[in-house]
């Protein structure tokens, strides 16, 4: 089991891809390199980015999503009865994220068409080779389901396969504690879900969407809650599922703003996970009052270290404001990540991988002098 004092430090699990990853899916793009060498180079490139994070002192390790395009695509394409297709840019258009189309990057809608299943566990072979070349535990990261909901609700069900949409809600949660019992089955003892969707709810535009497709916002928030715990029950109670609540930051784009407070009660006290990760690098993020609602058996994870711009934060100012989070939740339960992972997709962040090293570094460096 992984104990509370070997996670001081975090982080989201994505990272830069080296250039030559980004070269060989090219290739693998123009029929050029096979799957297999495909793979080698991943795992050669997973090979140096757990050794990276080994060398800096983070307590434990991802692949960096190094075989994948982004967060959720590469596991949810692998469910039958889904199909994916090109959406708009409508999470990016809030006040301040006009500069969506600049980076090219527009989210893509997710369709249930038919009864969803899995084939079997997705993501099993890649954490087993990740902890095969690891000296620390490893963890993993699956996308939240309420991806396969939210942009479209009820409307990007098929009526025909789920008449109930119940069953929809069911038939996926099963999947999701298979995939949690078959990482289990291999070791896995630390699996972080990835949510940006929670945190559409803190927008008044996203909020405004919700209605327009006939649900009640707040009803849908409590819906979602239900669905990640029913997801994740049953599991074992050495396992630590973790949440990352985001707010958007695919090449460094921010999706939602606004602090916690509109989400505090439904999710802070309802979610059936061990441990928060959460956004705080910026004043978009607010204070650190809503984390007063966080039920005292849980950890919190406060992401200080912003992953979308190269500056460097101050140490004195990290240890300062886990000093002010400490007035809201006990010291013994926090922890210090960077905000977001540095590549949720494939093209990363716009920062180099120095600046990403910098920040690993720090992030390391003060949970120990914090910490010990």
């Amino acid at each position: 089991m992984i104990g509370t004092s070997l996670l001081r430090a975090d982080t989201v699990g994505s990272f830069l891809r080296p250039q030559r990853l980004h070269q060989a899916r090219y290739a693998h793009a123009q029929g050029k390199l096979d799957a297999a060498g495909l793979r080698r180079v991943e795992d050669d490139a997973i090979r140096e980015v757990v050794r990276l994070q080994e060398e800096i002192g983070l307590p434990v390790v991802t692949d960096g999503e190094f075989r994948r395009e982004n967060w959720w695509i590469d596991f949810v394409s692998k469910l039958r009865g889904i199909d994916i297709r090109e959406g708009d840019d409508a999470a990016f258009s809030q006040p301040g994220n006009s500069h969506g189309h600049d980076h090219g990057y527009v989210p893509k809608k997710v369709i249930t068409s038919g009864r969803v299943s899995a084939d079997g566990p997705v993501t099993v072979k890649d954490y087993a080779f990740t902890a095969s070349v690891a000296r620390l535990p490893a963890k993993i990261t699956i996308p939240s389901p309420t991806r396969l909901h939210f942009h479209g609700g009820r409307g990007v069900v098929s009526q025909a396969a789920y008449p109930d949409i119940e069953i929809f809600f069911a038939e996926v949660a099963a999947i999701y504690r298979a995939e949690l019992a078959a990482l289990e089955a291999a070791g896995c003892r630390y699996i972080q879900i990835d949510d940006p969707i929670l945190a559409y709810f803190l927008s008044p535009e996203m909020q405004e969407g919700v209605r327009r497709e006939g649900d009640d916002p707040e009803v849908r928030l409590r819906r979602y809650v239900a669905w990640v715990n029913d997801c994740i029950r049953g599991r074992s109670v050495e396992t630590r599922v973790a949440i990352h609540i985001c707010r958007g930051n695919a090449r460094g784009l921010a999706a939602s703003e606004g602090p916690y407070d509109g989400l505090a009660e439904v999710c802070f006290t309802g979610l059936d996970v061990d441990r928060f990760l959460l956004e705080y690098d910026d004043p978009r993020s607010g204070g650190f009052e809503p984390l007063r609602l966080i039920p005292d058996d849980k950890e919190v994870v406060l992401g200080l270290v912003t992953t979308k711009r190269p500056d460097l934060e101050s140490k004195d100012d990290l240890k300062r404001r886990i000093e002010q989070a400490s007035r809201y939740v006990n010291p013994d339960r926090l922890a210090i990540s960077p905000q977001c992972g540095f590549a949720s997709v494939v093209e990363g962040n716009e920062i180099t991988e120095a600046n990403q090293r910098a920040k690993l570094r720090l992030v390391a460096e003060t949970a120990q002098e914090v910490w010990g």
